[in-house]
Parts: C-alpha cells; structure tokens; sequence
C-alpha cells in the first residue's frame, strides 16, 4: 500500500501543485525511506505516529544528515499527511504538532577569494577539461544552485549581453549576469568539446555527460570534488555559490540585488550571508587589528 500511495501523492504533487522534478525527487526520497523505517515496525501510512517520525529524524541526525535536509524531511512529512488526511486515508494529522529545527544551524562555509582563484585555475588531465571548467566559472560567476547549472538550457543563454535565463525554484525563472571569465569558458567549450560530444546530434541543454545527455546532479559533485582534492580545498555541492553570495556582499552589493540573483523567494534567507561576511570581518579584526 505504502508505494502506491507515495507514487499517487507525487502525481498529485505534480499535477495539483506543479512542484518541480527535483522537488518531487527528493520529497520522493525522503518518503521512500520512511515508509521502508516504518515497514521495518510493522506499520504502515495509516497508522504510523508522531513518535515514529521523531524516531527517524534521531536516525537521521545520526546519520550526519544536515538540518536543511531534516528540515526538509518534515516539510515532506507535512505535505503528505495533508494528502493522507484528503484522500481519507488518515483521520489524524501525526505531523501537526511537530518542531522544525532552524534550516541555517551553522554558517555556510565560503572560501576566500585566493582559494576561489587557485580552484578555477586548477586543471586535471580530463577529456571534459573545457566543460568542467565553464560549470566552476558559471557556479561563481553567477550562484547557480547545482541543479540549476546542469539543467541550463543552450537557448536560454545571452552571451553576447552577458546573461542567462534559469529556471529555479518553484518553477521560477530569473535572469542572472555572466562575468567575462565564464563568457570566455563558455564559449571555448561550446566551440571545442560540446560539438564533438554530439556528434552531429542535438540537446537543449548547454552541459552535457559523455552519451550528450544534460549531467547528474550526483556527476557534477563527483566531478568538483575531483577540482577540490586537487586543489588541496574542501567543498561541497554548494561552495561557489556561497561564494558568490558572500564576495558580492564584502564588495558592497545591494542585499535585494543578491537576493534576486540568488532566486530566494524570502530576504532572511539570503541575510545568513551578511552573518558569514560579519564573522570573516571579525576573524580579520583579532588578526590584525594591534589591540584586539
């Protein structure tokens, strides 16, 4: 019962809600762990409890998940019993009651300017050297989450004015700038490697894998982390793009204007950044500063 109502839920998440596909992939995720959690106790979607929830949030957190994906999780959780309690499959709400951790429980890291340097102008011996490149540039350049980056669309691009068109969260589009170094990448990757990846064949989208299909979240990070161990950095999926949000903030932008390249729907969001360049300010003060 419990996978056939978890597939019925995404259909109604899609077509009643018009969530995203990445949305879908990873409310779909969550759900089929707990319901495989909750199949090990011998219980299903109608009669499953808040103590069991809160029993695998403690399994999650053991497990080093990060309290956005908790977070997450619980929203997920939410949702589908809202549509449980619709379809008449539960007369209860076992999610009501429940407590949402903080999403940001510590500062996303953001490297330095030096090490942002020494990242992009790391080079591994790689047949698909010129597109991995202009991914790093364009992460930096322009703080694309990752799913956005691997799902970019060629004609969405504006080389020439120096912009590209995304489709984000929710199903939103922006228009974010492209600096002139992920110009310059971009350009020598779709003139050099792109169409030898085609071979005469056609894709919409801009970066594509080996078979000229658009990459994998799961390939990409794969791929910056081979960039990072080489450069001697520590990232995650997301490093550049705190980057990009923290650089801008120190150079004196506007907080709106990086909301708005961001894609945030809501401004807190986009204020842990000011949080991340007040604590680099204060780490440069006791350095420096002769009284500190």
């Amino acid at each position: 019962m419990g996978k056939d109502v978890l597939e019925n839920y995404l259909m109604y998440l899609s077509v009643e809600r018009g969530l995203s596909e990445n949305t879908l992939e990873s409310y779909g995720m969550d759900l089929k762990y707990l319901i495989q959690f909750l199949t090990n106790r011998d219980k299903g979607l109608s009669v499953f409890t808040k103590e069991d929830v809160v029993d695998y949030i403690d399994v999650l957190r053991k497990d080093g998940h990060s309290a956005n994906s908790i977070c997450r999780f619980i929203s997920s959780v939410r949702s589908l019993c809202k549509y449980l309690l619709i379809e008449k499959i539960r007369q209860d709400d076992p999610s009501e009651t429940m407590h949402v951790p903080r999403k940001w429980d510590r500062i996303p890291k953001a490297l330095s300017i030096d090490d942002v340097i020494t990242l992009l102008s790391t080079r591994l011996d790689k047949r698909f050297l010129l597109r991995d490149i202009a991914m790093l540039e364009l992460m930096y350049s322009s703080g694309l989450r990752v799913s956005e980056l691997v799902l970019a669309e060629i004609d969405n691009l504006e080389l020439e004015a120096g912009f590209i068109k995304i489709l984000g969260k929710g199903s939103k589009e922006r228009v974010v700038p492209i600096n002139g170094r992920a110009k310059t990448r971009i350009t020598k990757y779709m003139n050099e490697l792109r169409p030898d990846i085609l071979k005469g064949l056609t894709s919409k989208y801009l970066f594509l894998n080996n078979r000229g299909e658009a990459m994998t979240r799961q390939r990409f990070w794969q791929n910056i982390k081979d960039y990072g161990r080489a450069a001697g950095i520590e990232l995650s999926p997301h490093t550049l793009r705190h980057c990009f949000a923290t650089h801008l903030l120190e150079g004196g932008a506007d907080l709106r204007s990086v909301q708005k390249m961001l894609g945030h729907s809501d401004i807190s969001t986009t204020q842990i950044y000011t949080k991340v360049t007040s604590d680099r300010i204060k780490r440069e003060y006791d350095k420096y500063h002769p009284r500190a």
